[in-house]
């Protein structure tokens, strides 16, 4: 009996992702966000943004200068949820690279953004994320823009 009341306990843990390992959950994490981000919907991003969180980006104007800016993240919300029902917008990530450490993970991924099924840009989203008891939440995201140098 003892027997069968641990394999049960056992698939159980393992159907609710109990056995995902650290690197698993924060890709899960970052999943989570861009679903959000692409059903415009703030509440399902919000699930995984921290309470104070810096987003940032870098690119490189015509000109050749260094553009840096610093965004509010309910700016973010506000622009992702106005974003018109006729405007189709994707971003496919590849090359997850993960590192984990204890309460702190770090999440380097490539990116091509779509915009009405065009390309319009690629670059690379650095995230970094923090392990609020159990939950991965991102507290950090920074992102390069360009459109030289992409695999579209």
């Amino acid at each position: 009996m003892k027997i069968v009341v641990l394999v049960i306990l056992y698939l159980f843990t393992n159907a609710l992702g109990f056995s995902q390992s650290p690197e698993e959950q924060v890709k899960k994490a970052i999943t989570i966000f861009f679903k959000g981000f692409h059903a415009k919907d703030s509440l399902m991003m919000k699930q995984v943004v921290a309470d104070h969180v810096v987003v940032q980006t870098t690119s490189v104007t015509q000109e050749g200068k260094t553009l840096f800016k610093t965004e509010d993240i309910h700016t973010l919300y506000k622009n992702i949820v106005s974003i018109p029902a006729k405007v189709e917008f994707k971003e496919e990530l590849t090359n997850f690279s993960i590192q984990v450490d204890r309460t702190m993970a770090n999440a380097w991924i490539d990116y091509t953004f779509f915009l009405n099924k065009e390309f319009s840009h690629c670059g690379v989203n650095s995230f970094q994320l923090i392990n609020f008891d159990g939950n991965w939440k991102i507290i950090y995201l920074i992102d390069t823009r360009g459109k030289e140098g992409c695999e579209n």
